[in-house]
């Protein structure tokens, strides 16, 4: 194997899972003009020339982990970051099993893996991991349930990351954005009316509300400049909210009441 240990001490290099648009691209873009080696892995490139692209299905976790040690035995591995996601709306009582495991191996087993692929090469020199959760993770997506499960999961997985790899040097953060504008919106996966039963209606208000917050959102380059900060950070967060008003909305559902929240919740998706 070629030797590239020169290439590793000159620059940092990170991994980032998802990076051929939205977060995962503007994250990119960024690191790679502030000097990174950036690698993206995803099943379609990411279009910066300076960017490597390693084409793998992240719901196939053999392939996960073998673009992850390609990249880090070539570059080294200073940070991971995980951004893929998938969303759908559909009722609890209809939704289909295959879609709802999909969903979990995108956003939830996707990102275990790769941090499990990550952890053996960060324990050489320490390494920083920041998964892209969701608000959502907090305060449910109405009708986005198995979305808001997998991101209070990721979530979690930060939190117990960093108890456990704390003695390498190895910092997780778990990085909150709410409605950002990307083309996140036009991908969901959206029951039809028909597949609804008596949720309809009711789903498709959801749906909408939710979709005008999320393009009404913040840029998803002001949630790439919080990511990097993250990664340059000597003590790093272990949660991460981005922007005030986040910040403030999650504060404010952990001192109201259960009832108020979910019923303000609600009011917010039109239900």
């Amino acid at each position: 194997m070629e030797n590239n240990s020169k290439s590793k001490s000159v620059k940092p290099s990170v991994v980032v899972v998802g990076g051929s648009s939205g977060i995962g691209y503007e994250t990119c873009v960024r690191l790679v003009n502030r000097g990174w080696e950036v690698t993206n892995i995803s099943r379609t490139p990411c279009n910066n020339a300076k960017v490597h692209n390693i084409c793998a299905d992240v719901t196939c976790g053999g392939e996960a982990y073998t673009a992850i040690s390609t990249a880090a035995e070539k570059y080294g591995l200073t940070a991971l970051v995980y951004c893929a996601g998938f969303s759908m709306a559909a009722p609890i009582e209809y939704a289909k099993e295959a879609d709802y495991k999909y969903l979990f191996e995108v956003n939830f087993f996707g990102a275990l893996k790769a941090v499990q692929t990550a952890i053996p090469f960060m324990k050489k020199r320490g390494g920083k991991i920041v998964l892209v959760g969701s608000l959502g993770g907090d305060v449910p997506v109405v009708f986005d349930s198995f979305y808001s499960c997998s991101k209070a999961a990721l979530e979690m997985l930060a939190r117990e990351a960093n108890t456990e790899l704390n003695g390498y040097g190895i910092t997780a953060t778990a990085v909150l954005p709410g409605g950002t504008a990307t083309n996140f919106s036009f991908k969901r996966k959206v029951y039809p009316e028909e597949e609804n039963g008596t949720y309809g209606k009711s789903l498709n208000r959801a749906v909408a509300a939710l979709n005008n917050m999320e393009q009404s959102g913040m840029k998803p380059s002001r949630v790439a400049e919080d990511i990097c900060k993250v990664l340059v950070a000597e003590k790093p967060p272990i949660i991460k909210t981005c922007g005030v008003k986040n910040t403030a909305a999650r504060f404010a559902t952990r001192v109201m009441p259960e009832k108020v929240t979910n019923y303000l919740n609600g009011k917010m998706y039109n239900q």
